[in-house]
């Protein structure tokens, strides 16, 4: 019996294998740039100008379905990461597609990053990939935002608008709700915002119309955080700031 060869494509790799996933009764949606590439058709060619490659393929599923995501990419040619599997395969499997010289990252539940981005009862809301406001948080969350997170968010934001549902737009309100009792996952995503502000006006690549439409979703999304009201417990971190550390390290287990 030959062994599949995943397809060198990241997309088609990453819809087929939720595919695939399906078929078996199990909930697997796409995550990072890969899925902001699916999302973003009409402002991709971005991507390209930027400079932007995929390097990886990022999932998430709940984790009653984590023997089944595992079983199914043991069959479709990925070679598991015992060792960091046996300890972390409640939360993370890590794969390696030795054939394409990339690997696939599967989280359980939520992302549990600089901070955590929960999906409980949210991949239900978006196929293939989790929703856009879920992958605005997986970005701004990031503690250390480097350059290839800035220029995924610009992109993100290009393509969609900021609004109060879910379907094909920013969820801003979620966002500020989400934000309103974690004064530093707050800090760290409106520190961020104000990144991708300074970005945007610098950015040669982007015309002045990119410019106008991104640096005004930016202010809309501003607004509702600022106007959402905040809880006892944001507002008594509030009064300590940034002198305490207010976000987790990240692990390396990626390298």
């Amino acid at each position: 019996m030959s062994v599949r060869i995943p397809f060198p494509d990241f997309v088609e790799e990453a819809t087929f294998l939720v595919s695939e996933a399906a078929r078996r009764g199990a909930q697997l949606n796409i995550l990072g740039a890969t899925a902001i590439y699916v999302h973003c058709p009409k402002f991709r060619f971005l991507f390209e100008a930027f400079g932007r490659k995929l390097s990886d393929i990022d999932f998430v599923s709940y984790s009653r379905f984590s023997r089944k995501i595992e079983a199914l990419l043991l069959e479709m040619g990925y070679a598991g990461r015992e060792r960091f599997n046996a300890i972390h395969g409640k939360s993370r499997l890590i794969f390696d597609d030795p054939a394409n010289k990339r690997y696939v990252d599967v989280f359980f539940d939520k992302l549990d990053m600089s901070h955590t981005v929960s999906f409980s009862g949210r991949l239900e809301l978006e196929h293939p990939t989790i929703t856009l406001t879920d992958l605005l948080l997986e970005k701004m969350q990031i503690a250390q935002l480097n350059e290839k997170d800035i220029k995924d968010t610009i992109v993100l934001l290009r393509e969609h608008d900021i609004g109060d549902e879910e379907k094909e737009r920013v969820d801003g309100g979620y966002v500020a709700k989400q934000l309103a009792s974690d004064w530093g996952f707050w800090f760290t995503v409106t520190t961020n915002l104000n990144k991708i502000e300074g970005r945007v006006k610098e950015h040669q690549i982007l015309s002045d119309e990119d410019k106008r439409d991104i640096l005004g979703k930016l202010e809309t999304l501003r607004k509702q955080i600022d106007s959402e009201p905040k809880s006892m417990k944001w507002t008594m971190r509030a009064r300590i700031g940034p002198k305490v550390k207010w976000y987790q390290d990240v692990d390396e287990a990626r390298q």
